[in-house]
């Protein structure tokens, strides 16, 4: 068991909700706060008493520097610990605590695919579309699609998101707020694909959240995390093929391994050994490194 990080953080009175990575304390008057623990999931597994070093660090100041770089419309308020309350002004929360504007988080993830890869690439094998998107006969595994394609799933509460198609999503969210949707995903990956391969790194794709400012006038936000390892496919530019599986700045070096297990993935999750743990909190430093230009 690994221990050199932050599994979960607790501060007395203040609601804390918790997600697979994130334990999100509600300071009212709009306002959260958003700790980015080092716990890891795979297969829709959090991995108990195991954290990921440096992982949550990475995680948010990945997400700040894109937000600064492409200068987009973000939760986050500060990242600076004197302008939280006195109880978050603890060593254990400098680097991975964000104070943010609450949001009406849309029930949606918004993922824009430059590739085809992953469940995409499965999808396609099957029935020669992806959430409801006809694409040419003859694509093969990895190929850049000439536009990126808008894909968005619903989150479901047991198992994996679901894709559904654009149609689908206009009927619950609205043609207008849909098309707005896609359009603003779509233009800020191309952003970040721009940069990552200046930086060497493909981003095949990746998963937006966004929510409504209620009182700014539904105002568009994007929320959570943006364009991490833990939301996006990474791959080394010079690693980059057509067919079979690709080196990747994310958990698939951690899904890899697992696959090489007798595990199920349906029963309690084994603990991990300490050299995938290391090499796992490697991979996430070496795509901060790449993508910023920054010694970790």
């Amino acid at each position: 068991m690994n221990t050199t990080g932050l599994y979960q953080s607790n501060v007395p009175n203040y609601t804390c909700r918790r997600g697979k990575v994130r334990d999100i304390y509600d300071l009212g008057d709009t306002m959260l706060i958003i700790v980015t623990s080092d716990r890891i999931s795979a297969f829709d597994h959090v991995f108990p008493n195991t954290v990921i070093p440096d992982k949550g660090k990475v995680l948010n100041k990945l997400s700040a520097f894109w937000a600064d770089k492409l200068d987009f419309k973000y939760h986050l308020v500060s990242m600076d610990l004197a302008h939280f309350p006195e109880d978050f002004r603890k060593p254990e929360f400098e680097g991975r605590t964000m104070l943010v504007e609450e949001a009406e988080v849309i029930p949606f993830e918004f993922v824009v695919r430059g590739y085809l890869a992953g469940s995409a690439w499965k999808e396609y094998k099957n029935t020669g579309s992806v959430c409801g998107i006809k694409l040419p006969p003859g694509m093969q595994e990895n190929q850049h699609f000439p536009k990126p394609i808008f894909t968005p799933a619903i989150k479901n509460d047991v198992g994996h998101d679901e894709n559904v198609s654009f149609d689908y999503m206009a009927d619950k969210l609205g043609l207008e707020l849909s098309a707005e949707i896609e359009a603003m995903s779509i233009d800020l990956y191309e952003a970040a694909a721009q940069v990552a391969w200046d930086s060497g790194i493909i981003i095949a794709d990746t998963k937006f959240e966004w929510g409504l400012i209620r009182h700014l006038q539904d105002a568009l936000i994007v929320v959570d995390e943006v364009l991490t390892p833990d939301s996006s496919r990474f791959w080394p530019l010079e690693k980059y093929k057509l067919g079979g599986s690709i080196e990747s700045f994310d958990k698939q070096y951690l899904r890899d391994y697992i696959d090489g297990t007798t595990w199920d993935k349906a029963s309690p999750p084994p603990a991990l050994p300490d050299e995938i743990v290391s090499k796992t909190s490697l991979k996430y430093i070496e795509a901060y490194e790449r993508l910023t230009g920054n010694k970790w």
